[in-house]
């Protein structure tokens, strides 16, 4: 994320000459979103987005990660599935739908978004301006199936407090470190007890995980604080405000039975929340019905373990799904890849689910 500038003039230099209006946001700092619109005759508005940031590249690669490498029927590069791939098939799909206006009507779009892999930070700023869309396919790997509900993320972080005094004296103090290690049981339990008997048919269950813990600072100090970062995936149904009322009870509850002084002071970053789109909804069929003519052996619908851009569409007043190219289980790995024949396959899809959605 802030490195978008470069990919949001190339989507930009791809469109404008096919008759797309468009417009580079720059919405903060080296953070961009590029709008494509083209309008032809009245129907519905329907929306192509992906993301146009990736995560750095890392090591362990055996090729350049920002050199496109074709080998074994694959294409190689930081960002081939998530979401480069998604973002040149879309591109591609919109070429083609702009030269064959006499197949659709409606207005086309092509909303691409940066800072997606911290916090959604384009997409909430487009959603926050009250776009009308209709319907959205969102790129991200999927092996080209539709997936139409993801999971959420709710990151709070809970501080532990003790009481700090000399190491050598350590009856002295109250060891915030200690006391968190008596916390972190009730959020094991809180998990298996009551989280993980709620389920949604597409997604599965919720979640609740410790992923980092910071405390002390000093060699010799009884520590007086320790903080727990808090992982809570939500399922559709779910929201944050519902995810921390439950976290501050059971916060509420180690204090009454065990004396631990905890409380939430501030949040991480997230993608957003969990969504489900219907199965009955005329973008679900149209792209179940699209991913089945090209040939995918199960086109869905399923649920997205992680979080996307989607969600902030659906606030916005869209319905939509999820459709790409690759394995989300090789993103942000080295030597991430897309097939080539599902990279192929995912431009078709594309282009097949807006006439679908865009029938005269």
């Amino acid at each position: 994320p802030g490195g978008e500038g470069g990919v949001a003039a190339w989507v930009r230099n791809q469109l404008k000459p096919l008759g797309f209006e468009v417009a580079q946001i720059e919405f903060a700092p080296g953070h961009f979103n590029v709008v494509a619109s083209l309008a032809n005759r009245s129907g519905r508005i329907f929306a192509f987005n992906t993301h146009m940031d990736t995560v750095p590249a890392g090591d362990g690669w055996t090729s350049d990660a920002f050199v496109l490498t074709e080998r074994e029927g694959k294409l190689f590069g930081r960002g081939s599935c998530d979401c480069k791939g998604p973002l040149a098939a879309m591109v591609e799909a919109l070429r083609m739908l702009a030269a064959a206006r006499d197949q659709w009507s409606g207005t086309l779009m092509g909303v691409f978004t940066g800072d997606e892999e911290v916090e959604s930070a384009g997409a909430r700023h487009y959603a926050a301006t009250r776009p009308r869309i209709d319907a959205v396919v969102v790129g991200e790997p999927t092996g080209n199936a539709c997936f139409s509900a993801h999971k959420g993320s709710f990151r709070p972080v809970v501080r532990v407090l003790g009481k700090a005094a000399h190491s050598g004296s350590p009856h002295l103090g109250e060891n915030a470190i200690f006391r968190a290690m008596e916390l972190m049981p009730l959020i094991s339990a809180f998990h298996a007890e009551v989280l993980a008997r709620r389920s949604h048919p597409l997604v599965g269950n919720p979640s609740l995980t410790v992923t980092r813990i910071n405390g002390g600072h000093a060699d010799n100090v009884i520590p007086a604080q320790c903080e727990l970062l808090l992982d809570r995936r939500l399922i559709p149904g779910e929201t944050d405000a519902s995810a921390e009322a439950e976290i501050r009870a059971l916060l509420d509850e180690a204090r009454e039975r065990l004396g631990i002084r905890a409380e939430i002071v501030r949040y991480h970053a997230t993608t957003g929340g969990a969504t489900a789109t219907s199965e009955e909804a005329a973008v679900v069929q149209a792209s179940l019905a699209a991913c089945r003519a090209a040939g995918v052996a199960n086109p869905g619908p399923f649920g997205f373990q992680g979080a996307c851009d989607l969600v902030h569409f659906v606030e916005a007043g869209a319905q939509g799904v999820v459709i790409g190219a690759g394995d989300i289980r090789v993103a942000h790995r080295p030597d991430e890849f897309v097939p080539v024949d599902e990279f192929v396959e995912s431009a078709a899809i594309y282009a097949d689910i807006a006439r679908r959605m865009l029938t005269p």
